[in-house]
């Protein structure tokens, strides 16, 4: 394997872990997604070579009791499928991840994490060794001040819950003495633009993606998106296409920006 290492083939494998024998060790084909990856990987070019790229993504879930919990749409696709734009040009990545159902792209270090106090440690504990923040995860603005032991039972006809503002992860991070290329996403129902604007000045992000939200063709639990992508000079319009397709191009767009500045 050295000499044909040594010769510029690509080695894939073998993976650890238990073999059809009964023992465990060396010795395990690649699953297929890792060796797709990989071997996709070796086509792409390396525009974030050397770059550690953090990514937030999906829900967040605040706890009213051990049972129920305030969430919201936001599948983790456009976060995942960054990660994974972002491998295949190079870059060294760390997905941190609310709850979702699909599968964590291969390559990724992933922390998972349940609410928005826990995404924001998360994010906090490592974020002053990253290059880019790119902040996709839908996370709730408010969390009840007060999560209840045991299973709240139906006994008044109405219930009112105190909530508390959550930290805001992207502007802690934006307003670090050194922070890294921030990147912020914006999901909103109407005055897309607008909204975004003052998102990207208000919170001094370097770049802000923004989708609509709320129908049935793009945004939230859909293979497609739409993206109108803003700087402080520029405006570009990412039009409809498959979330995979989109990653790809936005994170290119990313790179632009972040050799640029």
């Amino acid at each position: 394997m050295s000499t044909l290492a040594s010769r510029g083939v690509h080695i894939l494998g073998p993976d650890a872990g238990e073999q059809a024998c009964g023992e465990v060790g060396l010795g395990r084909m690649l699953q297929p997604a890792d060796i797709a990856a990989r071997v996709g990987a070796l086509f792409q070019n390396t525009t974030l070579t050397g770059k550690r790229v953090m990514i937030t993504a999906g829900p967040t879930w605040e706890a009213l009791d051990p049972v129920r919990g305030i969430t919201n749409h936001s599948s983790g696709m456009m976060g995942y499928a960054l990660a994974q734009a972002a491998i295949e040009v190079g870059a060294a990545v760390t997905l941190v991840t609310g709850p979702t159902h699909i599968d964590q792209p291969p390559r990724a270090k992933t922390v998972d994490v349940i609410s928005a106090l826990d995404m924001h440690a998360a994010v906090m504990n490592s974020i002053d060794q990253q290059d880019i923040f790119i902040a996709v995860a839908a996370v709730a603005d408010y969390r009840p001040i007060d999560t209840a032991s045991e299973k709240i039972k139906k006994n008044a006809e109405q219930m009112t819950i105190t909530m508390i503002k959550n930290p805001d992860i992207l502007a802690d991070v934006a307003n670090l003495q050194k922070p890294p290329f921030c990147v912020g996403f914006a999901a909103e129902t109407n005055d897309l633009l607008d909204y975004a604007r003052g998102k990207l000045e208000r919170k001094k992000l370097d770049l802000i993606a923004a989708n609509h939200v709320g129908g049935s063709e793009t945004g939230f639990g859909t293979p497609d998106n739409a993206i109108t992508l803003t700087s402080q000079n520029n405006v570009i319009e990412l039009p409809k296409q498959n979330k995979n397709a989109l990653a790809r191009t936005l994170i290119a767009e990313i790179a632009k920006a972040y050799t640029e500045k």
